[in-house]
């Protein structure tokens, strides 16, 4: 069996990181649609060039090369090339230059794909602007008016940021992919959690994607002076926040499971000053879980202790839905494909869910899609100090190489 080149992989992670790297171990700054992030889709392009690859960008930014005939439906091989503020080098990136030694290794080996294989650096995937642009443009799942109101936290608009970036923001509804064009599509991803390390496993076949709802809430009482309201007498917002961070583990063993997740990621007091009692807080509530009734009964729950919380506190508690994603589940003949060449390459592997969100997700439905996992050191994403050892990348970048194989070629190369 032909092998991937681990050489080549690392050389093509190192260039990426290049677009976007601060100084001083600050990390990569490579948000969508921003001079760092169009530059990589540059390199991207010229690097299609050189292995003599068809190539386009489509509408919402997304750049495709393909390998294989023009008639056929493709296997798509793809993630993200933006990032998170103070990001690593392998998040996203790991999963465009996997499919890159994909492609560059039939090549070698002189495989010509009965089916054609695309390899896809989509956009805007962290949520810049409140979504996964490239991979819901793709799937079908962007409107004219979220594309022409979208913008990110500091109040700068999507179509200007693309108008910038050369591209005009309604051209994304031109990048619709239809079912019948995709034959699967599959995305190899550092876990960018502690799992797989802490199980000793070097591979994660990843059977579904969690569902996420996001809520922003306030708890609303009465600000006051620090040192002459009495504490029996207060109405103190943050007292509210304390009291229902402690019941999270309760409503999790009640209502949810063992891949059920609630966070408190943002919390802003008013009037947030230090001799004064807080008057209000609002804050964000994100849950997860794989099941969406599971999400329900967490999302009932949590506006139950909330409302009780409130009046035992004697403060007022409102909330607003944000976003409701429902879980997406992997094609289980995928699954079993990877499962059954992780076997077949002696790697030891385990079946698993993803707290996090990926492109993946929206092919889900849309093709068959499938979702390999490689171990995060430490669990740790987002972060200057995200890794993944080399070794755990070439066994990842192989089994994909040879799940993409089987589901290209009618008679497999030996």
């Amino acid at each position: 069996m032909p092998q991937i080149s681990i050489e080549r992989i690392e050389q093509d992670i190192i260039a990426i990181a290049g677009f976007g790297l601060q100084e001083g171990g600050r990390g990569v700054y490579r948000q969508g649609f921003g001079k760092a992030d169009m530059e990589a889709r540059k390199w991207l392009g010229r690097t299609f060039d050189d292995l003599g690859l068809l190539h386009r960008m489509d509408g919402a930014g997304n750049v495709i090369g393909r390998y294989g005939a023009a008639d056929r439906p493709a296997i798509a091989i793809g993630s993200h090339l933006d990032s998170v503020p103070a990001a690593g080098m392998f998040d996203g990136v790991l999963g465009v230059v996997a499919g890159l030694e994909v492609v560059r290794t039939m090549k070698e080996n002189g495989i010509e794909p009965d089916f054609p294989i695309e390899v896809i650096g989509t956009s805007e995937e962290e949520g810049r602007f409140g979504g996964m642009l490239g991979a819901q443009a793709m799937t079908g799942h962007v409107t004219r008016e979220w594309l022409e109101t979208a913008c990110d936290e500091r109040g700068y608009a999507l179509k200007d940021a693309m108008a910038e970036a050369g591209l005009d923001v309604l051209d994304a509804l031109h990048a619709y992919r239809r079912p019948e064009e995709l034959r699967a599509f599959l995305e190899l991803h550092i876990e960018q959690g502690p799992i797989l390390e802490a199980e000793r496993k070097t591979i994660g076949v990843v059977e579904g994607i969690s569902g996420v709802f996001k809520w922003n809430c306030r708890l609303i009482g009465k600000a006051g002076h620090a040192g002459t309201a009495p504490m029996n007498m207060r109405s103190d917002a943050f007292m509210g926040i304390a009291d229902f961070a402690h019941e999270i583990e309760r409503i999790i063993d009640e209502e949810g499971s063992d891949k059920s997740r609630i966070t408190i990621g943002h919390v802003a007091l008013k009037p947030g000053f230090p001799h004064t009692v807080p008057g209000e807080a609002e804050f964000t509530i994100v849950g997860r879980d794989l099941d969406e009734d599971v999400m329900l009964g967490l999302a009932n729950a949590c506006r139950r202790v909330l409302s009780s919380i409130a009046r035992k506190h004697k403060l007022k508690f409102e909330y607003e839905e944000m976003s409701w994603l429902k879980p997406a589940f992997c094609d289980v003949g995928i699954a079993s494909m990877i499962e059954k060449k992780a076997r077949e390459l002696e790697y030891d592997y385990m079946v698993m869910a993803s707290g996090a969100g990926h492109d993946v997700q929206f092919f889900c439905g849309h093709t068959r899609a499938g979702l390999i996992f490689v171990p995060s050191v430490g669990g740790i994403s987002h972060a200057p100090d995200e890794w993944t050892h080399w070794s755990d990348i070439e066994r990842g970048a192989q089994l994909l190489f040879e799940t993409a194989l089987e589901l290209a070629c009618e008679t497999v190369p030996a």
